[in-house]
């Protein structure tokens, strides 16, 4: 039996007080930066060093008065003990055939990282065939990428140490299991493409770093093509734009062998689309960028199909003519609402995945357009995996939301018909939860939607704990998922809810800009909104209330904090974007000026200076408690952002509340990151937010 909610509040008055260490001193320097007249102070520049002593110390000292406030709170262990419960259940992914084998993820329950299996048929038991747990002792080393060639002779892998963006690209032969010689350094936002005649493959790669690996600003990515067996200094370029300095590039080779593409963009969205003859030496403009996006789908009959926001956007299925680009046309044309997140292709079929709402619905189409049915899904939720090869007769997806893990299902072509696969036992019972949607006003009126999953037992009573996650940014789409941290306040009788904010793609390209450059307020005035509306109706108070996000999410947070520090009890941002003016500077920052712009431009400098949370923390002013979590190999979100923001707000509380950073080791900005890691982050974090809300966390067992 689950411990209900009217339990929990029961002792809510006999928190254990916990006594803060003093913070570190944090040498405030003289440094001043003039934008454009404005004078603006940076006296924690020091700390943007990753590689002095004095920061090493620094850091040191805050994880020392950060774990000191966290072993004193005496429902730590309970939590962690709870969390590894909840995390202890067997995930497996959806199976893909390559060559002979069909191949797919699993993980035992508590593995760090899931292990790649392969077998001879569906549902047959299979084989260990690469296990990342091996690269390393700690499980740190992860995988960024894995990709079969087309003949399924190989297996191309990226690994991540540390949760590094960098990423090391080897080669395993299937007939043996074994590596071969190749391996491939200095790689960034990219894996291994292979081309069709599965000899060799492609791959985005920079120089090696001259300063800081994990904060040097990368530049000149270039395209190459890697024939096995053969060196990395024998790679053939086969792209660079040298007077682009700032730019991605992806190579995607067409199917058939005929064709070959550049994928180009200048930050996280617009692209441009380059193409050639696989035999040809100049690549050609296709479609110009980069004030749209182009995602490439397929190539068939010498037409590429591709879905782009040009001129909707709620985003279309298009094609055009390669030996003709003058002829250009629709094939799925811009749906009035729902947005077209991506189209796959299996057994000779279009499957055009939409969103509704943030919930997930798929369509079947003809390479012309004309709809074979509306797919029938099992339940409500996040659909992935409606893609395969042209000679399938059956698919595999699979299906989540905030109360069911992945479960997976076999989706049969011709017929529609999907059957369940494997659902995956969890210890927990999903009955006793709902998940609602709701629709809030935000500042400007736009109704704003919000998932909101609690027990169902739950009084409406403005007594409840609550967590409110948002991200709102970069075109990203916050659809019903699974945690089993989550799972855990909810269990408690807490409310957990997730904000579809503007900035997203919830709502197509339409939704995303009305949040980013000159409209990024808008995004802050969501997530406030969204706080306003669950204490107006009851689920929680302002004492009850934590806030929290990661990266684009700890920008989020940190804004939030600093506007309305009256409005929540906890903050908590993790390997957040906090410092606005100088974020371009590190590593590939640069890619996120087309979302916020920089400080570089007048006008744009106006607008991020004035939510900026770093620079808008005021000395004096009571800020809820905060706990701020980063990692030291984040060279996505250099963690000279959460420093400089501890040490400042540190300086600037002028409350009782404290303020911690927790900066994790050998970890970067989240993906790869072993679970060990994963339920230590977790168990810190709750464990926090029930102590600076006044809730004691009360073990499940002591309800039955």
């Amino acid at each position: 039996m689950l411990l209900g909610a009217a339990a929990v509040l029961a002792s809510c008055n006999h928190m254990k007080q916990i006594k803060l260490q003093p913070y570190p001193e944090t040498e405030r320097g003289e440094v001043v930066e003039n934008y454009f007249g404005t004078e603006v102070a940076d006296p924690y520049r020091w700390l943007e060093d990753d590689r002095s002593e004095a920061t090493a110390a620094w850091v040191e000292a805050e994880n020392a008065v950060t774990e000191d406030y966290l072993a004193q709170i005496p429902f730590r262990d309970a939590i962690r003990e709870r969390l590894t419960q909840l995390w202890n259940y067997p995930k497996e992914g959806a199976p893909a055939k390559h060559g002979d084998w069909w191949s797919y993820y699993y993980n035992d329950g508590l593995q760090n990282q899931s292990v790649l299996y392969r077998t001879k048929a569906p549902g047959e038991a299979g084989e260990v065939f690469l296990d990342p747990n091996s690269l390393s002792e700690d499980g740190t080393v992860a995988l960024a990428a894995a990709s079969f060639s087309k003949d399924g002779c190989y297996l191309a892998y990226a690994a991540a140490a540390s949760g590094s963006d960098w990423v090391e690209i080897r080669v395993v032969d299937t007939a043996t299991g074994q590596l071969t010689e190749d391996r491939i350094n200095w790689v960034k936002n990219s894996g291994a493409q292979w081309a069709p005649d599965s000899e060799g493959f492609y791959y985005s790669a920079y120089d090696a770093p001259k300063g800081g690996v994990y904060s040097e600003q990368n530049q000149f990515q270039k395209i190459y093509y890697h024939r096995i067996g053969t060196p990395q200094s024998a790679d053939r370029l086969v792209y660079e734009d040298p007077a682009h300095p700032l730019r991605y590039f992806w190579a995607w080779p067409s199917e058939d062998g005929e064709w070959l593409f550049v994928l180009a963009s200048d930050g996280t969205s617009g692209t441009e689309v380059l193409f050639r003859k696989s035999s040809g030496k100049r690549f050609r403009t296709l479609l110009p960028g980069f004030d749209a996006d182009y995602g490439v789908v397929t190539v068939r009959d010498g037409w590429l199909y591709y879905v782009t926001n040009r001129g909707a956007s709620n985003y279309a299925l298009r094609r055009i003519d390669l030996n003709d680009p003058s002829k250009d046309e629709v094939v799925i044309p811009e749906h009035d609402r729902n947005l077209l997140e991506g189209v796959g292709t299996a057994g000779g079929y279009l499957f055009a995945q939409y969103l509704k709402d943030a919930q997930s619905q798929i369509a079947q189409y003809d390479y012309d357009g004309k709809l074979v049915r509306e797919v029938a899904l099992p339940a409500i939720g996040s659909v992935g995996g409606f893609d395969g090869e042209k000679e399938d007769t059956e698919l595999y997806y699979t299906l989540t939301n905030y109360t069911s893990p992945a479960t997976i299902y076999r989706y049969d072509i011709a017929t529609g018909v999907s059957t369940l696969y494997k659902a995956p036992e969890v210890r927990f019972d999903p009955s006793l939860f709902i998940t609602e949607q709701v629709f809030y006003p935000s500042k400007d009126g736009t109704q704003v939607p919000m998932f909101i999953t609690r027990r169902k037992d739950m009084k409406l009573d403005g007594k409840n704990p609550c967590l409110l996650y948002g991200y709102g940014g970069f075109q990203i789409s916050m659809t019903p998922g699974f945690s089993p941290a989550a799972l855990m306040f909810v269990e408690q009788g807490g409310v957990y809810c997730v904000a579809n904010l503007r900035g997203g793609l919830e709502y197509g390209e339409a939704w995303h800009r009305a949040g980013m450059l000159e409209n990024k307020q808008n995004v802050f005035d969501d997530f406030i909104a969204a706080a306003e509306y669950l204490i107006a109706e009851k689920y929680t108070s302002t004492e009850r209330l934590a806030i929290n996000g990661g990266s684009n999410g700890g920008l989020l947070v940190g804004a939030c904090e600093v506007q309305r520090p009256d409005l929540y009890a906890v903050c908590l941002p993790q390997v957040g974007v906090l410092d606005m003016l100088r974020y371009h500077k590190f590593t590939i920052g640069w890619g996120w000026a087309v979302e916020y712009g920089t400080s570089e431009d007048e006008e744009q400098f106006g607008y991020i200076y004035k939510y900026s949370p770093l620079h808008n923390l005021r000395e004096g002013v009571k800020y809820p408690a905060t706990l701020v979590m980063t990692a030291d190999h984040d060279d996505r979100v250099v963690p000279a952002h959460s420093f400089k923001f501890a040490a400042q707000l540190q300086h600037c509380q002028g409350g009782d509340a404290p303020v911690l950073i927790r900066i994790e080791s050998k970890a970067g900005h989240g993906a790869g990151k072993p679970t060990s890691k994963r339920i230590d982050e977790a168990t810190d974090m709750y464990a926090f937010l029930f102590q600076n809300i006044g809730v004691p966390y009360r073990p499940v067992a002591e309800a039955e």
